[in-house]
Parts: structure tokens; C-alpha cells; sequence
């Protein structure tokens, strides 16, 4: 990176490690910083600084929250005989976008990877089998990715919840194969949750 300060240098450097930034977008992101006002610049170092210092991971479903427990766990109007259980606090973003699911959630943060040694015990699984005695759900429905991770992580689910006493369902219809739920559009996750089956089809 010739031709830039020290200073741009070890910005785009910055961006650049961000994922899906490449250099030319970092170098963008650079000179947007680089021409916004001061007050501007400052605003957004505070608000990256309040992220790490602030957001948390919700007592109750491991999804980002402020509190202790997050606004979906303590709401009055949510569905609490309904759990999804998702990968990533991405997952519940895209399907509360939807604004079909009106239950709550349980973030795993992350699927099983055997090839990445990751396993039961490096997820939050033995949390959600706590909370599944504990809050006698209804329905139990499997959001996780249609990739082979998601569907390892989605068939270890089923056996060890199988005699929760839960409806086991997994969300199907307009997910394709190998696709990840974070990209799906709003549409395709109403299909998917209408096209659950149950976890033994």
C-alpha cells in the first residue's frame, strides 16, 4: 500500500480483516472515514467501543442483548410454549425480520464440526437440554443450516430431545440445500417455518 500514511495504512489493514471485505472496499471505507466530519469519525468509534463494552450474550437464549436477558426473552407477548433453536444471533435476526416466529429462541452459537473439533461441548446444548426440563415446551423447532455442519448439528438434536415430551419439528420447505439461513429472504423463511415436519419424517 504505497502512497498512504501510516495512519490510512493501519486503517484499511483494520477493515480489511473484517469478513467480506476485500481491499478495495476496505480503502472505500478509508477514504469515507478519511472525508467524514469529526464528529462523525467520533460517533462511530463510541458506538464500536459501546458494542464490546455493552452487548452481551442473553442469560436465558445465548442471543446479543444489553441486559442480562435479552428484550425476546423478557417480552409478555411472545409464544413461550414455542422454542427455535438456531446456529447464530444472526439466525434470530433474520427471522424476526420475518415477523412470522412469535416464540422464543436458543442460540447454540455454532453447529457441530468434527473435522474442526467442534463438538457437543463446545455449543450451548447442555444449556438448551437445562431449559427444556425446566420450561416444558410445546414445540422444539430445528432452525439450524441446511449445510452439512447444520444437519449433523440438527440430527444430534433430535436424539438427544427426543424424549423431551416436545413436538420435534424441523423448519424445511424454502430453505435449499447447503443454504444458510441468515440469507434467506422473508419469504422463504415463512415457507420454511410453515413447511416444518416432524423430526422421525
Amino acid at each position: 500500500m504505497t502512497g498512504f500514511p501510516v495512519s490510512m495504512r493501519a486503517l484499511i489493514e483494520g477493515f480489511s480483516r473484517m469478513p467480506g471485505i476485500g481491499p478495495k472496499s476496505a480503502q472505500r471505507l478509508a477514504f469515507y472515514i478519511l472525508r467524514s466530519s469529526k464528529a462523525e469519525a467520533e460517533a462511530l468509534s463510541k458506538a464500536i467501543l459501546k458494542v464490546k463494552d455493552s452487548v452481551k450474550s442473553c442469560g436465558a437464549c445465548n442471543n446479543l442483548s444489553d441486559d442480562d436477558i435479552c428484550e425476546i426473552c423478557k417480552s409478555a407477548s411472545r409464544n413461550k410454549a414455542l422454542l427455535c433453536v438456531v446456529e447464530e444471533p444472526n439466525d434470530v435476526i433474520t427471522i424476526e425480520r420475518a415477523g412470522f416466529f412469535h416464540g422464543l429462541y436458543h442460540v447454540l452459537l455454532g453447529s457441530l464440526s468434527p473435522l474442526d473439533g467442534i463438538g457437543p461441548q463446545d455449543l450451548k446444548i447442555r444449556e438448551l437440554l437445562e431449559r427444556v426440563k425446566k420450561e416444558k415446551f410445546k414445540e422444539i423447532i430445528i432452525a439450524t443450516d441446511f449445510n452439512s455442519e447444520g444437519e449433523a448439528t440438527a440430527l444430534y438434536l433430535f436424539k438427544v430431545l427426543k424424549n423431551c415430551g416436545a413436538r420435534l419439528t424441523r423448519v424445511a420447505y424454502g430453505i435449499p440445500v447447503g443454504g444458510d439461513l441468515q440469507y434467506a429472504d422473508q419469504a422463504t423463511i415463512i415457507k420454511a417455518f410453515e413447511g416444518r415436519r416432524e423430526a422421525s419424517k
